[in-house]
């Protein structure tokens, strides 16, 4: 299958382009704070709609591991993630910039970015094809329970507050059922717009939530950049010599593990992979005390973590058609404009797609490293950018990304929309992922939901007399059971304290 997804690439030239365009473009924006790997795939989602599957793919990969690992170079020099993936890079990162060791920890927080993308691609290639190959055996019961598995993870796990986290997946559910039904072609919630018949389009959900939302949250403090110091680097060689990388070897396993097991499971993601990662490496050092004050494990630790959660999300949105995060998301997204479904089908009806979506992941992360090292400079005078530069032009692109989709003026009003939707609940406390995935998964979780009923003749009991359905609902809702009890227990505690 290597062969012919190398037999594709190669009739596709474009695509090594576009792919070096989208690691560049995506290091941009993951270097600059506010914006974001998600932001980047969700601008650039129109612009892939007129080029081949394979030419588009290659620029949003490039987009997607350029934007997770371009994070470091803010937190690291400016001490601001760029992306919720460097948070914990922060930790330690800064503290060894203002110790003169920029370079060191700039060079380790590559180098490793780049180990963490491998691992996590070569795990990708061995296990989505196993996933598949189980999956394909799948019936309406068993992806009503795999949904709904997934669909509570996202809520409980995506946010600190349960019940906020319910109701924004509530409400992307509520979003998605907007327009014709699915099944019987009825029509819900239109409000007699012609429009709304058609519902919402994914991706301009998708752009006014992660785009718009972004830009109205950054246009409160766009001096930001100008007013936070930034430390000068000259990179000597790779910043690490080969002793002070093979030190790391056993951290820079067990956090890619952390990475690509938190990466698989639906709606946590790299936001929460590198805090894991760093809090273990601190608790198995023999001098956590280190840790905070400058130690080049703590930033080893976040950024494999961070980068091996890229092949670990894509696993179950190339097996199941569920995204492991919001930027695989949006990358469902992508494929579903080439009208690529995933799931377990996958490698039967585009196999060479595949394979050639591995080969790029691949190629991607020697992008990243060569382009990280030798453009390091240039990245760092673009967070010297003010943000009131690059905002508008942003607002610009999602505006006519939008248009494109459909050549309608409504899909820039939906845009618009969903920015103010995302804005208001940003400002209340309320969590993006949940809405976004619940939006995407709800039409999953309801057709199955209605297929395994009608198969069974509305006898839900069906759906746990199935091996695999009745004990992913059973682990669910034990796990939900579970979450409000920490929930409670939490409260009662602060309650107790007080």
């Amino acid at each position: 299958m290597f062969e012919q997804a190398v037999s594709l690439l190669m009739a596709n030239p474009m695509s090594f382009f576009w792919m070096v365009i989208g690691v560049v473009i995506g290091i941009v924006f993951g270097a600059i704070p506010g914006l974001s790997a998600t932001m980047a795939v969700a601008i650039f989602l129109p612009v892939t709609y007129g080029l081949t599957p394979v030419v588009g793919m290659a620029c949003l990969l490039g987009l997607f591991v350029g934007g997770i690992s371009g994070g470091l170079i803010s937190a690291i020099l400016l001490n601001i993630p760029g992306t919720p993936s460097s948070v914990a890079t922060c930790f330690d990162g800064r503290p060894m910039a203002l110790n003169g060791q920029a370079d060191k920890a700039l060079g380790g927080g590559i180098v490793f970015s780049f180990l963490g993308t491998l691992f996590g691609v070569v795990a990708l290639i061995f296990i989505a094809p196993f996933l598949a190959s189980v999956a394909i055996k799948f019936g309406p019961h068993e992806y009503f329970a795999v949904t709904f598995f997934s669909m509570s993870l996202i809520i409980t796990l995506s946010s600190e507050n349960l019940c906020k986290g319910l109701i924004a997946g509530l409400l992307g559910m509520v979003f998605a059922t907007v327009g014709l039904d699915n099944i019987e072609a009825s029509r819900r919630l239109t409000l007699d717009i012609n429009q709304l018949r058609s519902g919402f389009n994914v991706l301009t959900v998708l752009i006014g939530l992660y785009a718009i939302t972004e830009v109205l949250e950054n246009c409160k403090n766009v001096s930001d950049n100008e007013d936070a110091e930034l430390q000068d680097v000259t990179m000597r060689g790779f910043g690490i010599s080969v002793k002070e990388g093979l030190a790391q070897w056993w951290n820079g396993i067990r956090s890619a593990v952390i990475g690509l097991v938190i990466g698989i499971l639906p709606g946590i993601g790299g936001g929460t992979s590198n805090i894991v990662a760093y809090t273990v490496a601190k608790n198995n050092s023999k001098h956590p005390e280190r840790f905070g004050k400058g130690e080049l494990a703590g930033v080893v630790a976040s950024e494999t973590a961070n980068n091996a959660g890229i092949g670990g999300a894509m696993i179950p949105l190339l097996t199941l058609g569920i995204p492991g995060d919001t930027t695989t998301a949006v990358l469902l997204g992508g494929l579903m404009i080439h009208g690529i479904t995933p799931g377990p089908l996958i490698f039967e009806k585009h196999g060479d797609l595949m394979y050639a979506i591995f080969v790029l992941l691949l190629l991607s992360s020697f992008t990243m490293l060569v382009v990280e090292f030798v453009g390091l400079k240039g990245f760092i005078k673009v967070l010297k950018v003010p943000k009131y530069y690059l905002l508008p032009v942003i607002v610009i692109l999602c505006a006519v990304g939008a248009f494109g989709l459909n050549s309608r003026i409504f899909d820039i009003g939906s845009v618009l929309f969903f920015g103010v939707v995302g804005y208001l609940m940003s400002r209340c406390k309320y969590p993006l992922p949940p809405m976004i995935l619940g939006f995407i998964l709800g039409p999953i979780l309801e057709v199955n939901l209605r297929r395994g009923l009608t198969s069974s003749q509305g006898n839900f009991l069906d759906f746990f007399s199935r091996p695999i359905s009745g004990v992913l609902i059973g682990f669910t809702l034990l796990y939900i059971v579970y979450s409000i009890y920490r929930v409670m227990a939490s409260r009662r505690s602060i309650l107790i304290t007080e």
